[in-house]
Parts: C-alpha cells; structure tokens; sequence
C-alpha cells in the first residue's frame, strides 16, 4: 500500500497534520492503536499557561520569547516567536475550516472551569462549555449545579465549595429520567458516554423542561455536567430558549464525552477528506534504508508493507506507548529513535504527586525540524509531533494540546513545502 504520507498515531497530533495534507491533496493513511489522550480531554485546548520556571503566562503570542530565550530544547524554541504566532492562527483557522467550534484566543488566555470548580487557564474551549475571562472572577451571582441521580463522575458538591470561595451562591439539584434505571444497575455502566445515548433522547426534552424551568427560578444559570448536547445538537440551545436562562456544562472525570466526540469528529473530517484510517492497527516495524523509511508493517497487515514518501510519528507518550519505560531507559519501540531521559531512574520522579515530574518531559529527540534522530543523526523522512516529543512538561506547563497541533501543522507544511520545490525541481 502507497501513500504520499503515513502516520503513526490517530490522536490529536495525528489527525490535525493529516487533516492539514488532505486539504492539499496528499494521499494520507492513519494507523491508530486506538489509545488517545482526546479520552481525558477536558473540553479546552491548552497553548501555554506557564513557563517551565512556573511563571504564569497570560497572553502567549507576547510571552513566548521568554520561552524561547531560556529554554532551548522545547518545541516552541524549535518553532520560534514567528512562526508559533503564525501556527496558532492557523490552527484557530483550521478548526473553524472543518466546523469544530471553539471561543478564545492565542493572544490571551481565558479560563475554563475544571470538574472540581477551579478556574485553569486555557487557550480554545468548546461553545457549550463555562468558561470566565477573570481568574478570580464567575460571571454570575448564584448557579444551579445539577447532576443526574447516581452518577459518580461529577461531584457538584466540590464545585459549590469552590464557587462560594468565589463569591458565587449554589443550589445543587437532581435530574433523572426513568429510562436511565436499566443502566443505573450496574457503575461501570453509568458513565457519560452511555448516559448521554438516553439523555440526548427527544424523549427527554419535555421532562429537561419541565424540571431545568423549577431549577433555574432562583438562578442566574445551570450548570450540567458533559453527558448531554452531543448526539442532539440542539437539544441545549432548545432547552435554553424554553427556560430562559444559560445552560453551560462541566467536564466529568474521564471518560471524557466531549473528548470522544472531538476525535471521533476529526476522524470523520479526515475521511471525508480522503483520508485512510486503520483502527485497532499498530506498527510492529520499519526498514531504513539510505537513511529514509522505506517501509513499516503493522499487526493487522502481516507482510504487506505500507510505503510512503514521508512518515510522521505521532503515538503519543507513555499513556499510548509511543516511548515505553523499563527500569534502566525509556525507549522509542518502532524505529529504535535517541530519546532524552535522565540516567538515574530516582531522578526521573518526584515523591510528591503536586510536584514537578521530570519524566514527562522524557520523549524522543529530534532536529529543529523535528525530524526523529537516530545515533544523533536526523532520518530525512521521518518527522515527530506531539505528547512523543522531549523537552516540555504538559502538565506544568499547560502546553499539551498547544504542542500537538503546532508541531502536527508544522511538520505538514514543512512537508507540502518540500514536495512543492520537489516538484518545481521537476523531480
């Protein structure tokens, strides 16, 4: 099987360059393992909320040169101040293109609410999602919380605390359908995912209205947690209209809905676009030859190489096993890739949780046009983005969602760029 560009990873990294290629034409194949972050997501893509020295940041298009000047091996240093500014708009732009509807800027962050009532700061964050510009300040006087009766995966009694530290009045409120006893029965199946199959139900509108009218009396606005709005898209907004006040929602500890619905979205973008997407496929191993991929093989596939002129690595870190760790080193498991990792395996965590982990800046080393080095010299057609990536702390640091599309859309354009100059070498 030939492409112009296979890549290995179906995450966020993976989609956003391969989405980026078939918009110009390129003959792209997925392969995906199916493991994805998107499963955590919290409705908010992250760019950058501090510096790796823990300096807050607050407009990331201005304070991106203090990034650059004091930390060499991050990926925005590789990127640099232009083209980090110039790669956020087009992202903004890109998600707009393909219908994914997010507020916010890279010129300043806002902040999102998290499932326990804190304000984060963030970049992009879904329409349906409550949202603030002040880190200290909730746009409203009083809200009422409401969860569905049994479920274990939003606690409204955490995000009460927090909004009246805030200043903000709280009522807590239960909804529920009867439809919803026969998967009540059994915990594991009382999860957001399933819930909203019966929630986003017509069925459910007239009781939503009935019982989101009695709760919203007294309140400036309702907050859900994320089980409704994704399989009936206008469900909410109707409610909305009927009761006459703002319904926002909350992310739910994972499984996260709104980070199933993203990738499953972006997947369909990318095959509607042309794209090749191998689910449940995994890349087993790869022939270099003259120092470029020749060919990979998968699990699924046998003996049946995929050929490409160009592969992007995009599994992800530990979670998805793009890098894997024994107790002596942490290796790169396909092409045999340098990684950075400390030698010293006590050094690679710290005994407190809150505290900075210096394994998750451990990943695989590239050059500045993150090209995938091997015995310290860059293989001329392999590229790496996203959580694979050394150099930067997601967590810390709040750059996780940042790193991937930037670096996705920048491996793409360096790839359209490099067969464009191939093609008027008339080659």
């Amino acid at each position: 099987m030939t492409f112009d560009t296979v890549i290995i990873g179906g995450g966020l990294s993976g989609l956003i360059s391969g989405i980026r290629l078939l918009q110009n034409k390129k003959k792209c194949a997925i392969i995906s393992s199916g493991q994805s972050a998107l499963h955590f997501f919290s409705g908010s893509f992250d760019l950058l909320n501090f510096l790796p020295n823990g300096e807050k940041v607050a407009y990331p298009q201005k304070e991106i040169n203090k990034l650059i000047k004091n930390f060499p091996e991050h990926p925005y240093t590789k990127l640099g101040e232009n083209e980090f500014n110039k790669l956020t708009e087009q992202a903004e732009q890109l998600l707009k293109q393909v219908g994914l509807h997010v507020q916010g800027s890279s010129e300043k962050n806002h902040f999102r609410i998290t499932p326990l009532g804190e304000l984060k700061p963030t970049w992009l964050t879904m329409p349906q999602f409550a949202i603030t510009h002040n880190d200290s300040l909730l746009p409203w006087k009083k809200v009422c919380l409401i969860n569905i009766k049994g479920f274990l995966d939003f606690h409204p009694e955490f995000v009460s605390e927090a909004f009246k530290a805030k200043g903000v009045k709280t009522e807590i409120q239960f909804f529920d359908l009867p439809e919803l006893d026969r998967i009540r029965k059994n915990p594991s199946e009382f999860r957001s995912t399933n819930l909203s199959i019966i929630l986003d139900k017509e069925s459910s509108r007239e009781k939503m209205i009935e019982d989101f009218s009695v709760f919203s009396k007294n309140s400036d606005a309702l907050i859900l947690p994320d089980c409704w709005g994704h399989k009936n898209s206008s469900l909410l907004s109707d409610v909305m209209k009927e009761i006459g006040k703002p319904i926002f929602l909350l992310p739910t500890f994972p499984p996260s809905l709104i980070g199933v619905y993203t990738q499953q979205f972006l997947k369909d973008c990318f095959t509607k676009l042309g794209g090749t997407y191998m689910l449940g496929d995994s890349v087993t191993e790869a022939n270099i030859k003259n120092n470029r991929v020749t060919e990979v093989f998968t699990k699924n596939h046998g003996n049946i190489p995929f050929k490409a002129d160009n592969v992007i690595l995009s599994s992800g870190s530990f979670f998805s096993q793009g890098i894997i760790a024994d107790m002596n080193k942490v290796y790169e498991p396909v092409f045999s890739l340098d990684t950075d990792f400390l030698e010293k395996r006590s050094d690679w965590y710290n005994r407190n949780l809150f505290e900075n982990q210096k394994y998750q800046q451990f990943g695989v080393k590239t050059d500045n046009n993150f090209r995938g080095l091997k015995n310290g010299k860059p293989i001329d057609n392999l590229f790496v983005t996203g959580a694979i990536l050394n150099g930067f702390n997601p967590i810390k640091e709040g750059c996780g969602a940042g790193v991937s599309i930037l670096t996705a859309l920048y491996v793409a354009n360096q790839i359209l760029i490099k067969e464009q100059t191939y093609e008027s070498a008339g080659q």
